[in-house]
């Protein structure tokens, strides 16, 4: 007798569903009244259910840095949590913002730019909290965020949250923008209206008219995109965007972290994967509705977004390759020599 092949990925999605309400259904019976998709009130009784590290991916952002560790140091969290910034070798001021910002419990500087998988594989190596909270490092969040995610996140859940771009204008010249809050069908996965006529560059097809789609509700919180569904140029693994997004660390260990080659071809992608390997693992992809972060655009913006356009095809070619391999498991320990061995030639602070 022999054993059995290993499908590749693409075979695996379409084997496991996303249907969450017993999850949800669950945490709201003990709650108290408090909904899934509810601000956790500063006065909550909920004890946290995992201990949380939020790994913050840096280069470059010295113009926003300072902004995103105030938000996090004004969470009305009631527990301890770890703020972990990875700096990818800017040249700006990045790295002196995060060492002197008393939020940040560890700082780690790459001797080199190897892009923002690698430095979330970094930080996901030093973390310590079982649930990692992957956070842009231009990303603004309200102060509930870190309570709404710490209280709800399991060892088989992926919490996605969400981002409303401000324009660099907007934020710079009025901070107090920030005070407001941010809106949810900002985002692509709750309101989207794609061009007509015009290939989307994810799946490959063309709509004849324009749509006003909303991804979000139309798959029921992404029930619907299990077993491999698609909502037009959507599925369930394009969901999971690491501008914010919580998941449990032991699963990103055990799927081997995010795969590097990504940023070495061009933009985007990488969080695309690692949603594959966790729903391929058996993870339910949740939203959170209230977890809605600010999305500070830099000043050359409009530039930056076209060199991350030029670089898609590349990384979507990959990830469609990867498709075509098993769906990665057992590499904790490979993963975390790999990291151990990176790190020694960081700069690591404390």
């Amino acid at each position: 007798m022999t054993d059995a092949q290993p499908v590749p990925l693409r075979e695996e999605l379409l084997r496991h569903g996303n249907n969450h309400t017993s999850s949800t259904h669950a945490w709201e019976a003990v709650a108290d009244g408090l909904g899934w998709h509810q601000p956790t009130p500063s006065d909550c009784w909920l004890a946290p259910s995992r201990t949380v590290s939020v790994v913050i991916p840096a280069h470059q952002v010295g113009y926003c840095l300072p902004t995103v560790l105030d938000a996090l140091e004004a969470q009305h969290h009631r527990h301890r949590f770890e703020v972990i910034v990875v700096d990818d070798a800017s040249t700006d001021d990045t790295a002196e913002v995060a060492v002197r910002h008393r939020v940040v419990d560890r700082f780690v500087r790459l001797p080199q730019r190897m892009g923002a998988a690698t430095s979330r594989n970094v930080g996901t190596a030093v973390a310590g909290g079982q649930t990692v909270l992957y956070l842009d490092g231009d990303m603004v969040l309200p102060p509930h965020v870190i309570t709404d995610i710490a209280t709800r996140a399991t060892d088989t859940s992926v919490l996605v949250g969400f981002r409303h771009n401000l324009r660099y204008e907007v934020h710079s010249r009025d901070p107090a923008v920030l005070a407001r809050v941010p809106h949810l069908g900002a985002d692509h996965r709750v309101v989207w209206r794609p061009p007509p006529n015009t290939v989307l560059p994810y799946s490959g097809i063309t709509l004849p008219e324009p749509l006003d789609g909303r991804p979000l509700d139309d798959t029921h919180e992404f029930i619907d995109l299990g077993y491999g569904q698609r909502y037009y140029d959507w599925d369930l693994p394009r969901m999971v965007v690491t501008a914010l997004v919580a998941v449990p660390r032991a699963a990103v260990l055990e799927v081997g972290g995010f795969d590097a080659e990504f940023s070495r071809l061009g933009w985007g992608m990488e969080d695309t994967y690692l949603g594959a390997c966790l729903i391929a693992a058996g993870l339910l992809v949740i939203p959170l509705r209230q977890v809605v972060g600010f999305h500070l655009d830099p000043p050359d913006a409009a530039e930056q977004w076209q060199h991350k356009l030029a670089g898609w095809p590349h990384t979507l070619a990959r990830y469609r390759a990867l498709l075509d391999l098993p769906a990665p498991r057992g590499r904790a320990e490979h993963f975390i020599a790999a990291m151990t061995d990176l790190l020694t030639h960081c700069e690591v602070r404390p």
